[in-house]
């Protein structure tokens, strides 16, 4: 029999949000002490499926390989019941062939999926997202964060490994230091030298386990991240791998749950040098170990846009703003009407157009129709039309209007027409902007967001986000 050929990571990616919440603006409403430093926040027109949306595109822009298989998880999925993947799947247009399902419930779900793809023989595409919420003044919420991350696993026959596999080990135990019971909005913790006192022994394991499992001592490993959502219980054991550490983001970023240690592993990833032994270790309902060796591939199959990066490109929320999208403060929205439900027929039959932003181009013209139309500006034949993916496109802003008086969560709604390089133009609403800083002739690039909610139906189009260096 055949072995397996050697597995790792051909492609990564992570995704932060551009709003940071300055932990000093929560200490000075609550009159609690919420540390120093940033967390990262969210839009209100994100969650968990948009990230994961952006931090795919990120993993893939450099042309790594469509994957086999796609993997979502999350403890603070859009939908239950219905698999919220299958909105990735449809943003990136992979082919119906590859399945799409939700690993969801806990946040060691996400090192689970990952453990299981790097022990499958398929291409698979990982997605780990979370969004984190705690009651005002808490430690969940100061300390927490939003992110997501993907993580291309394959084969070496596939494209040039990134990082190789080695090996690994888990320790797992029941015991109840974090919980959270369906219907509740937010976890709650056991007294910390509870937790501290049982991942003691589970990590001690898992380390000693991983190591012989591969052949290597603790001398051999160069650098290791040590995440979990127990903060006492990680820093602790942090300190006794005897293996330098890795940046936990904690200042900048916060943790952000599930996505946090294959975060960490993609900031790691950014600057390490080839020919280097990393390791994961992940404290959740136990302890899981994943030892990595960085490859000669790395300095030319990094993204383009790296964590560091994204950490650079920021803009503050204010304390009550982040409220009010966190749905935690009943802010008053502009007295127009809701938005309607979302009809789910007609969201089918223009998928292409409303999850994939494809439009149309003449054949007979070029001219690039958005959305797509059967029939050309120009006139000339039906149906003589080609697929024009826009969704990388990048655009110009022609005019802009700010709109407060239309109905948005957080008004007011900054609209734009912007031209395409190579064709196209639309009127779009912008993201992440500063109502009093568009200006026309800004370049602008689509990002997949929320567009309203209705009846429990999330609305799921594009809009356009000012290009930062």
């Amino acid at each position: 029999m055949s072995s397996m050929p050697t597995r790792g990571i051909l492609a990564y990616g992570a995704y932060l949000p551009y709003w940071r919440l300055n932990r000093a603006s929560i200490a000075e409403v609550t009159g609690t002490t919420a540390g120093r430093g940033h967390r990262s926040v969210a839009s209100f027109d994100e969650d968990t499926t948009t990230m994961g949306v952006e931090a795919t595109r990120t993993a893939l822009a450099g042309g790594a390989p469509a994957p086999e298989a796609l993997w979502f998880s999350t403890v603070a999925p859009a939908y239950l019941d219905k698999t919220n993947a299958t909105a990735i799947h449809a943003a990136l247009r992979f082919d119906a062939a590859i399945p799409a399902v939700d690993f969801s419930g806990a946040a060691r779900s996400a090192v689970g999926a990952l453990r299981a793809a790097l022990g499958s023989p398929s291409r698979t595409l990982v997605v780990a997202s979370d969004l984190r919420v705690g009651r005002s003044g808490g430690s969940e919420e100061s300390e927490g964060g939003d992110a997501a991350v993907a993580v291309l696993v394959g084969s070496a026959d596939e494209g040039p490994l990134l990082a190789e596999y080695l090996g690994g080990a888990a320790a797992s135990a029941e015991f109840t230091d974090r919980w959270r019971i369906p219907g509740e909005a937010h976890s709650r913790t056991w007294e910390d030298r509870f937790g501290e006192q049982a991942y003691g022994p589970l990590v001690e394991r898992a380390w000693a386990d991983a190591l012989r499992a591969v052949g290597l001592e603790a001398g051999d490993v160069d650098r290791a991240v040590v995440t979990g959502l127990h903060r006492r219980a990680t820093a602790r054991s942090a300190g006794a791998l005897g293996v330098a550490g890795a940046d936990d983001l904690a200042t900048e970023v916060g943790n952000t749950g599930a996505a946090h240690p294959t975060l960490l592993l993609a900031h790691l990833l950014d600057s390490a040098e080839a020919d280097r032994v990393v390791a994961l270790v992940v404290l959740a309902d136990g302890c899981d170990v994943l030892l990595f060796r960085t490859t000669g591939a790395l300095g030319a199959g990094r993204p383009a846009r790296t964590v560091s990066a994204q950490l650079g490109h920021r803009a503050d929320v204010p304390y009550g703003r982040y409220l009010a999208w966190r749905g935690l403060l009943d802010a008053q929205a502009p007295n127009r009407p809701a938005p309607s439900r979302t009809s789910s027929p007609a969201a089918l039959r223009r998928a292409d157009w409303k999850l994939g932003f494809v439009g149309s181009r003449d054949t007979t013209t070029g001219i690039t129709h958005l959305p797509p139309s059967r029939i050309g500006i120009l006139g000339g034949v039906a149906d003589d039309m080609e697929e024009a993916p826009m969704a990388d496109a990048v655009g110009e802003i022609v005019t802009v209007t700010v709109d407060r008086l239309a109905y948005s969560p957080s008004p007011p709604v900054v609209f734009a027409v912007v031209d395409f390089e190579g064709g196209g133009r639309m009127p779009v609403e912008l993201a992440d902007v500063d109502p009093d800083g568009v200006a026309i002739g800004d370049p602008v690039e689509m990002t997949f967001r929320r567009l309203n909610s209705a009846d429990g139906i999330h609305n799921y189009f594009w809009k356009a986000r000012p290009v930062r260096a």
